[in-house]
C-alpha cells in the first residue's frame, strides 16, 4: 500500500492525467479507423491462408 501511495504522490515524469489523455486519444484513433483496419486485416489473413493452402497443395502434387 505504501508503494501505491508513493507512486500516486510522485510528480516526476508524466502525470496520470496526461496518461489518461493519451489513452483517450489512442482510443479515438482506434475507433475512427476500426472498420478500415478490420477490412484490411481480414483481407490480409484471407490472402495468407489462401497462399498457405496453395503451398500445401503444391507440396502434395508430384
Amino acid at each position: 500500500m505504501k508503494q501505491l501511495v508513493a507512486y500516486l504522490k510522485d510528480e516526476s515524469g508524466q502525470t496520470s492525467t496526461e496518461y489518461i489523455l493519451l489513452v483517450a486519444v489512442v482510443a479515438m484513433i482506434v475507433f475512427k479507423f476500426k472498420n478500415t483496419a478490420g477490412a484490411r486485416l481480414g483481407k490480409l489473413t484471407d490472402d495468407v491462408f489462401s497462399n498457405a493452402d496453395n503451398m500445401v497443395k503444391d507440396m502434395n502434387t508430384p
